[in-house]
């Protein structure tokens, strides 16, 4: 009944005197896409059901994409196509399938992604364009195939070959963080790490009590690939290339060639978004050649929460290369006091 209400107070806001005016009415309708009770609801969710909160949020996202054209994105290809293989060979992200309820599968390779062969903002303009391509197209296919409403995503986190120099990219990713929770809260259903090193293992024990609660439940730690966990909830051929087999480690599937990569940008799905950017871009007018260059979108100022567990992960990251680094020392000063003979 209070949520009722505070969606009632939400809605009532939104039609006052502080309300939307004509242009950010449009782009909420890029947000909505039809439902905007739903919208409503994740921005409420977002702050933990605080109405004057909530609103505020809303109505800053929709500044920022007025600000930065965010509607106009999907027609601002990153080109050449060789730039753009780059991109997607250093920011690693796919959609592998769907969930046996309909959710498309996002997959992103966290430990691999090195982000070193492009500008800070062609990753964020490419990471905003596949969120922007999720909401106005995965979804609302999703739904229309299933006869039901489907707003949100799974994302399956490969945490194979992370190690210290992640730290590199922690600023970054803070980044496209800070970008999701501020202007798309609430989109994914549930988060499964997978292939989680020892390195990981540590960082969540302290990371973890940081989250707010609602995060901590989203999150789930799977044993290895995780594959016969999330054969339970999809099918074999919807499984991330990185998770159909058993064991952790798995590498060399997260680098391999060739469509059944859903990083790569041969892959089916991001062949489909390229061509839909493209195509896009040829009907925008008035015509304009393409050019290289990003479309800068500003960045935001990451929240103190986001600085917070960053610094956390850097300092058990580096924590964690020293004791390593001590280990190796003490293993090279003391060569056989390790040594130990087993018998058959």
């Amino acid at each position: 009944m209070a949520f009722q209400e505070a969606i009632k107070h939400f809605t009532a806001l939104m039609d006052e005197g502080r309300g939307m005016n004509e242009q950010q009415r449009a782009t909420f309708q890029n947000i909505h896409q039809g439902y905007p009770s739903d919208a409503i609801v994740r921005f409420l969710k977002a702050r933990e059901w605080n109405v004057p909160k909530a609103h505020k949020m809303l109505m800053d996202c929709l500044n920022w994409r007025l600000q930065n054209e965010i509607d106009n994105i999907l027609s601002k290809p990153i080109v050449p196509v060789d730039l753009y293989r780059a991109v997607r060979d250093s920011q690693l992200i796919g959609v592998s399938g769907y969930s046996k309820e309909g959710l498309p599968v996002f997959a992103i390779g966290v430990g691999q992604s090195s982000f070193d062969k492009a500008s800070v903002h062609y990753y964020v303009q490419s990471h905003i364009q596949i969120n922007e391509y999720r909401d106005r197209i995965v979804l609302p296919a999703a739904a229309k195939k299933h006869g039901r409403h489907i707003g949100t995503c799974i994302k399956i986190l490969d945490m194979t070959g992370l190690k210290l120099s992640a730290l590199s990219q922690i600023k970054l990713m803070t980044i496209i963080s800070t970008v999701d929770d501020l202007n798309y809260p609430e989109k994914t259903d549930t988060y499964y790490i997978v292939n989680a090193p020892y390195v990981f293992s540590s960082c969540w024990k302290v990371v973890k009590p940081l989250l707010q609660e609602r995060t901590r439940k989203k999150v789930q730690v799977l044993h290895g690939c995780g594959r016969d966990e999330l054969l339970k909830i999809m099918d074999y051929s919807s499984l991330p290339h990185f998770c159909r087999r058993e064991g952790s480690g798995s590498s060399r599937y997260s680098s391999s060639p060739g469509s059944d990569n859903c990083f790569s940008l041969d892959h089916p799905f991001h062949q489909q978004l390229y061509n839909y950017i493209k195509q896009q871009a040829r009907g925008h007018i008035p015509p304009q050649p393409t050019k290289q260059g990003s479309f800068h979108v500003s960045l935001p100022d990451p929240d103190p929460e986001g600085v917070k567990i960053a610094e956390t992960i850097e300092s058990e990251l580096i924590k964690y290369e020293d004791q390593k680094t001590t280990e190796n020392t003490s293993k090279l000063s003391h060569p056989m006091n390790s040594l130990k003979i087993y018998s058959e």
